[in-house]
């Protein structure tokens, strides 16, 4: 079938909807939703057969909802409507919600419904729902609509509020103020208004006589204080006592800004703040904040590390790389990777990089960092090393789990193994060797180049990934210790070990490693330092969120 799918912006839930279409054969395009004019001649353009709105915040012009089927997908329950679904859904602490299908028509939300899907909430963030649960009822839907459309003789749904199944209603957008936080309330109070408001707007407080917006929110159960109060810091992130206890606040941003590590943003206010700082290997029995943490379980070792959105700053490399430096020096025969359940990794930090004095270097030293953390993975000749790659992966990120020695990925993740789109950034993490040793050199190149998201499905086909599992984090992890225990319990375990180390040396003697890096590197520091500037402005559009608007009239087609 010939798909149009027009998008406010090319997001998770619809990287996943075009690569799970696409994998089934369908024609796929995408127009990112600018004016209306761009949208119309879309239409024109490619004449589609059904349209698919997976993230809209504009109505789809009426010229085009009268004469094409136009799919609405709402993170609702049937009957609910409104652009803040999910925030209200959080807040109200609803124990189930859903996603539906509705076809677009003149009145927000209340066009005739093609499919509802409904699921169990869960105590996390919206961003950390829409990833998981959302996307999940979303991607069922849209196949049960497509195959509706293709039977040609369903029916849709009237939506009628008199039906007892129609729960739903219609809700006002979340204001700030509804969001206002009382730092006497309750730890769970205080979490769930945050959660409800990350990735965005995050919830506007006033911190140090500043007014700064929220987001990473973390329960912690031993520190307390006045309420309001900063009472520690650890890891760019701050603790403020609440009523019942305290909450770790990972991120801040001020209006107009962008978002950054707490303490990077009140640097000059913390210096009375004492730090509680907390290794990777720490036992620690309750609730808290920590990016990295280690946990073994019999011979195998588990190095998890939660980074916000999947970016990994230059000091987050270096901590991560200094706990897998520890973690080898353990009496394990298996180290797990397993990053965080929301991403894997995206690869460098551009917001900390914008916010550098000089971004050029700061760039040099975060890829650097990157490429220090890899070459880690590489050289650990004493112990077989897993990617467990939980969530979405980009540009480095994905690199980063195929230098371990087995990759595997929660099934229906997306991974985006390019660079370019960047402004032209050229990589550098070992890319030049690690995937074509993976997928060969021609498809290497051609995922480099076309810059188009995979499916786990196909990345396996490909050879980019050793297998996918695993509906849900819960099962894929389950599955993965599995793995990893028949791993360290296999009898042949010094064969497979010393099959890895003459791997190595036979391709360290065909082209070093340091080749790789320096040859990555040149490209880069052409990208950084050169007169090009594509890459800063690209890089400033992402973090200050004006890409879309930037890259509104192209349309990004499927093979």
């Amino acid at each position: 079938m010939r798909i149009l799918f027009i998008t406010t912006s090319h997001n998770s839930l619809s990287q996943r909807a075009f690569v799970e279409l696409t994998d089934r054969g369908h024609e796929v395009f995408v127009q990112l939703a600018g004016s209306e004019d761009q949208m119309i001649e879309a239409v024109t353009q490619f004449s589609p057969q059904l349209i698919i709105a997976p993230f809209l915040k504009t109505a789809i012009p009426e010229l085009i909802w009268r004469s094409h089927v136009c799919i609405i997908v709402h993170p609702g329950i049937k009957g609910d409507r409104g652009p803040s679904s999910l925030d209200w859904a959080i807040m109200d602490d609803e124990t189930k919600w859903g996603v539906t299908l509705l076809q677009a028509d003149a009145e927000m939300d209340a066009g005739d419904i093609w499919s509802s899907q409904n699921f169990v909430m869960t105590k996390a963030t919206k961003s950390n729902i829409y990833r998981h649960e959302v996307t999940q009822a979303a991607i069922k839907g849209l196949l049960d609509v497509i195959e509706k459309v293709e039977l040609g003789t369903f029916i849709p749904e009237p939506l009628d509020y008199s039906k007892k199944e129609v729960k739903g209603t219609l809700r006002p957008t979340m204001k700030q103020m509804d969001r206002k936080i009382d730092w006497h309330e309750t730890t769970e109070v205080i979490a769930r208004k945050i959660r409800a408001a990350d990735s965005n707007p995050g919830v506007l407080d006033t911190i140090c006589g500043e007014e700064y917006y929220l987001f990473g929110v973390h329960e912690e159960d031993r520190l307390t204080g006045e309420p309001g109060e900063i009472l520690a810091y650890r890891d760019g992130a701050i603790c403020r006592a609440t009523g019942d206890g305290a909450v770790w606040i990972t991120h801040l941003k001020k209006k107009g800004e962008f978002k950054l590590p707490a303490t990077m943003v009140l640097e000059d206010t913390l210096h009375r703040i004492k730090e509680a700082p907390l290794t990777p290997f720490d036992s620690y029995g309750g609730q808290t904040f920590r990016e990295i943490y280690y946990e073994q379980k019999g011979q195998v070792g588990y190095l998890h590390f939660n980074f916000y959105n999947g970016a990994m700053s230059t000091d987050q490399c270096m901590r991560l790389k200094n706990a897998l430096v520890e973690a080898k020096k353990i009496d394990i025969k298996v180290i797990v990777l397993m990053g965080g359940h929301d991403f894997w990794s995206n690869g460098i930090h551009l917001n900390t990089i914008e916010n550098a004095e000089s971004p050029a270097d700061e760039s040099w030293g975060n890829i650097h960092a990157m490429d220090d953390l890899v070459r880690e993975i590489l050289l650990t000749d004493s112990k077989l090393i897993v990617s467990a790659m939980q969530g979405n992966a980009g540009a480095g990120g994905v690199i980063l789990a195929l230098a371990a020695d087995y990759v595997y990925a929660r099934q229906g993740i997306v991974l985006n193994p390019h660079y370019k789109k960047m402004g032209g950034l050229y990589g550098s993490e070992y890319w030049t060797y690690l995937l074509p040793k993976r997928v060969g050199y021609d498809k290497a190149i051609e995922l480099t180049e076309e810059c188009l998201p995979i499916s786990t499905t196909t990345a396996v086909s490909i050879g980019l990934l050793d297998e996918s599992f695993g509906q849900s984090a819960q099962e894929f992890c389950t599955e993965i210790e599995n793995i990893a225990n028949h791993l360290s319990n296999s009898s042949d375990f010094d064969v497979l070990l010393l099959e890895k180390q003459r791997n190595r040396q036979a391709d360290e003697a065909y082209k070093p490693l340091e080749v790789y890096r320096q040859e990555e590197l040149e490209k880069m520091w052409v990208n950084f330092y050169g007169d090009d500037p594509s890459y800063h402005l690209a890089r400033k559009n992402f973090v200050y969120k004006i890409s879309c608007i930037v890259d509104s009239r192209p349309l990004i087609g499927s093979k």
